[in-house]
């Protein structure tokens, strides 16, 4: 029976007008080439929307790859060495994961991911990921996290890791030496450079490390025009926010320096991505919606003589028709199954494949397991436009991997092989050679001779490219701190003149702007709050950092603190996105070891949308030991009056107790804050130090003092407690004494309250600055963990209760933040100790008015002082009566807490 035997005549006529339009198009492509054809189909779509015809936008290209065999070149390597470097490697990561897993039963670790992966890293390791050399930095890549024994498995091959590494894999503290599980420079800080596994990171990392290469580029810093941004990621893994939200930043900055290639497997960890859909044609649209150039890899060669023979379309359709869920299924089905299931929705289709046997149309293959379709669209991605490159490669999740995992639900969580599906994946690899039958079990790691052709062929490729990767190096310039002058304004103070705490840091900045030596290595990062920040003084002298510059007439030009914009801008204005900005400063933090340049960055935030929306960033960033400064503004429960529950910060400084290399300080004043920031540009600067740093400034207004002459003053400030004001009052026999602890947007309150103290209760006030809580902290749990081994030496004794050692009376500490954060030093005040804190969510108010409601102004530090006293039998209960009296205190008041 004919093909047209039982269709319609206007069935016919359809096919013979959609053929000719075809054939028009291609007259005009081989005629006056693409560009004319582009111009044709613009001005037929805008004609058609005059007509009022209603066109369906679609950011998607048909479901096949988006170069054309035509247009590929020549695989330029040894396919066969590669081939059969990618199956060794594959089975070493497999044994490295099997292996752990049979020694220590639930120690984890991924086969599957880098089974798909591994055509898609092994044609980037040998072809295109450049090293870092003598004569340029290279490339950085973000590796996926879940392919981690892939790349371990490699470098066992470079023999850069032993075999004694390799079974320690997820054994970090054996005795000789183990693998981190994933990408951690912490850990492993000579070979990897960025964490990834924490999914969604990378993306938004690397757009803003290749936006950061260009800033370097721009100001003069560095020239990074050869160096690229890889970032090799899942499919899965772009469900993330943080995956996906940066895109336009990346186009808008026209970053053809970077590049993502997507390994599209069609499954996340528990099934498929989306196999009610198409993710990689969803993908498509995001990307090329977003401005992004995208490059699909699909198919396999084997595919490229039937799509040839698809004149009509049929192929390609039904190639979109089918959804990712059946495609998952195809995956583990026979030739037989395809053939019935896919072909055979069209007795053309089947007809087209009536000479392939069952296994050759089940060997067709997808697209990221095909070197040369791999390669092809790697060049092309090289290859800039102008526009940054998404690769969307499809592969199969657990490839080779056989009955045990490929294609199936299970693969992600698959973490060893029986001895059977281990025959299986060695046959799959073509290894039967290397590993005989009575050797499968025992999951041997192989490593071809020295002198061997495959390894020379890796060393060879690897050379040409700059060396070994993954790898991380340290070679950067110190910077010296800068010396007394940096200090002496600030410890001047500010005589009558008011300021707040964020404006005294705007003068720290601004000073260090403008530094001979330092200056052009800080990099300022705001997101837009630079206003509200007082930093606008900062635009029309040092600009904002663009790559276009400004193309534009600022409305403001004719004022003196004009919006700025340069190709050479210095500060980084990042708008409204706390994770854009997070990700800069790590790119400035880090360009120590990417770059070899000591970026000193300075990221300014509302405090309360710090730590608690980019915690994950700021682990990524300690885990990278990145450097910098984070300044919290508008810091503390009580003093931002009127902004109301959402933005009254009392937790930050308790959520940054976690991080291992944050450094947090709580200055009260001016040349708290200028000690603390020279300190940590020599700790981290001259001294090498990995540590960053967390900075809180109030936007309270008032007279900044000068710092006191007292020995040990700079000493405490930086070890967390110094005493700022001793009280001329004698305590007198009874020993009426108290110790009067606070930071921040508190500490005027605990002043006016050591005075009505001393005034009306007759008591000697000291006022003690608390600078750093996590500080006193960490000092307590190290001199109590030195005491616990050492028994019999003689005992440490931290620097919060030498600072108290000898004191008499009671000690009160108030802070702006929740009580828990002095109550986690407590245990190291040798005095009775009470904490006042701001507990509770925020209200709009005025600061006294919140002050009083948190229980933290200078009335409650009063009563809390002689309450302390009176439990001491130093006053009698009576003077805390009268007290709550005086102070007009409601008893019944409700717990602001619970309030």
């Amino acid at each position: 029976m004919g093909q047209d035997q039982g269709k319609s005549e206007r069935d016919r006529y359809i096919e013979i007008e959609n053929r000719e339009w075809l054939e028009s198009l291609e007259y005009i492509l081989q005629d006056a080439g693409e560009e004319r054809a582009a111009d044709i189909i613009d001005k037929l779509r805008g004609y058609a929307r005059r007509r009022g015809v209603d066109l369906k936008f679609s950011a998607s290209t048909p479901y096949v790859n988006t170069i054309s065999p035509e247009d590929e070149v020549e695989y330029p390597g040894d396919v066969e060495i590669e081939r059969r470097l990618s199956a060794i490697i594959r089975w070493n990561a497999m044994a490295m994961v099997t292996r752990a897993n049979k020694r220590d039963d639930g120690i984890g670790g991924h086969i599957s991911t880098y089974a798909s992966s591994s055509h898609l890293m092994e044609v980037a390791f040998n072809h295109f990921l450049r090293a870092h050399s003598k004569d340029a930095r290279g490339d950085q890549i973000f590796f996926q996290g879940h392919g981690s024994p892939g790349i371990y498995a490699r470098s066992f091959l470079e023999g850069r890791l032993s075999e004694d590494q390799l079974i320690n894999f997820r054994r970090e503290l054996q005795p000789e030496g183990g693998l981190s599980s994933y990408p951690h420079p912490w850990l492993m800080p000579d070979y990897w450079e960025f964490p990834t596994v924490s999914m969604g990171l990378a993306a938004i990392m690397a757009i803003y490390q290749a936006r950061f290469n260009r800033y370097l580029h721009n100001r003069g810093l560095k020239d990074t025009s050869a160096s690229r941004v890889w970032s090799f990621m899942g499919d899965g893994e772009m469900d993330e926010p943080e995956s996906l939200g940066q895109l336009t930043r990346a186009s808008r900055e026209k970053l053809d320096n970077l590049i993502f290639v997507i390994n599209c497997n069609l499954q996340r960890l528990d099934g498929p991505v989306y196999g009610n859909g198409k993710i990689i044609q969803e993908l498509e649209g995001v990307f090329r919606g977003a401005g992004w150039r995208v490059i699909k890899c699909i198919w396999g060669s084997g595919w490229d003589e039937l799509l040839a023979k698809d004149d009509q379309g049929l192929l390609v359709q039904r190639m979109g028709q089918v959804l990712d869920g059946d495609y998952q299924k195809f995956s583990v089905e026979s030739g037989a199954f395809l053939r019935e299931k896919f072909f055979g929705a069209d007795p053309r289709l089947l007809e087209m494949v009536e000479d392939y046997s069952d296994d050759q149309l089940r060997d067709l293959g997808r697209g990221g397991h095909d070197l040369v379709k791999i390669y092809n669209a790697y060049k092309s991605a090289t290859e800039s436009d102008g526009r940054p490159v998404a690769i969307l490669a499809k592969t199969v999740k657990g490839h080779g991997l056989g009955a045990a995992a490929a294609g199936k639900n299970i693969a992600h969580q698959q973490k060893k092989l029986n001895a059977d599906q281990a025959r299986e994946y060695r046959d799959a690899l073509g290894m039967q050679d290397d590993i005989p039958d009575d050797k499968v079990a025992e999951l041997p790691f192989l490593k071809p001779d020295e002198d061997s052709s495959i390894i020379q062929y890796l060393k060879e490729r690897r050379q040409e490219l700059g060396g070994p990767l993954p790898r991380r190096e340290v070679d950067c310039p110190t910077l010296e701190a800068p010396g007394d002058d940096f200090i002496k304004p600030f410890a001047e103070g500010t005589k009558d003149r008011e300021v707040s705490t964020t404006m005294a840091f705007v003068n720290v900045l601004r000073n260090l702007l403008n530094d001979k030596q330092l200056g052009k290595f800080v990099v300022p990062v705001v997101p837009d709050e630079a206003r509200t920040f007082g930093m606008e003084a900062l635009f029309s002298k040092f600009g904002i950092y663009s790559s276009v510059g400004q193309n534009y007439e600022p409305v403001d030009k004719g004022s003196l603190m004009y919006y700025k914009e340069a190709v050479d801008g210095q500060i980084l204005e990042e708008g409204i996105t706390e994770a854009g900005a997070m990700s800069s400063f790590i790119a400035a933090g880090t360009a120590f070891s990417t770059h070899g340049v000591p970026a000193i960055p300075f990221y300014i935030f509302y405090s309360m949308f710090g730590l608690q929306r980019i915690g994950d960033l700021a682990w990524a960033a300690g885990d990278m030991r990145c450097r910098g400064f984070l300044v919290g503004g508008t810091a503390g429960r009580t003093t931002l009056n009127g902004e109301g529950l959402q933005h009254e910060d009392g937790n930050s400084h308790l959520l940054a107790y976690p991080y291992p290399s944050l450094k947090c300080y709580d200055p009260a004043f001016a040349y708290e804050l200028a000690v603390i920031v020279r300190d940590g540009i020599r700790r981290m600067y001259k001294e090498q130090e990995d540590v960053f740093y967390y900075l809180t400034v109030e936007n309270d207004n008032y007279a900044m003092p000068p710092m006191p002459q007292e020995e040990g003053v700079e000493e405490g400030i930086l070890k967390g407690v110094y005493r700022f004001r001793k009280s001329e009052k004698e305590p007198g026999e009874k020993g009426k004494k108290a110790h009067l602890l606070s930071a921040g947007a508190i500490m005027n309150s605990a002043l006016k309250a050591a005075q009505v103290l001393e005034d009306d209760y007759g008591v000697s006030a000291d006022v003690w600055s608390l600078t750093s809580c996590k500080e006193l902290y960490r000092d307590g749990m190290a001199h109590e963990r030195y005491n616990l081994l050492h028994p019999q030496q003689e005992h440490g004794v931290p620097y919060l209760t030498q600072a108290f050692s000898g004191q008499e009376g009671v000690a009160v500490a108030s802070t702006d933040y929740v009580k828990a954060m002095p109550e986690s030093i407590s245990r190291w005040m040798p005095l009775p100790f009470h904490c006042l804190g701001t507990d509770g969510f925020g209200r709009s108010e005025s600061r006294e008015a919140l002050r009083e409601f948190f229980e933290v102004d200078y009335r409650w530090i009063t009563l809390a002082a002689l309450t302390l006293l009176a439990q001491e039998k130093t006053i009698e209960w009576d003077v805390v009566k009268k007290a709550i009296q005086d102070l007009e205190i409601d008893t019944d008041k409700d717990d602001p807490l619970n309030h």
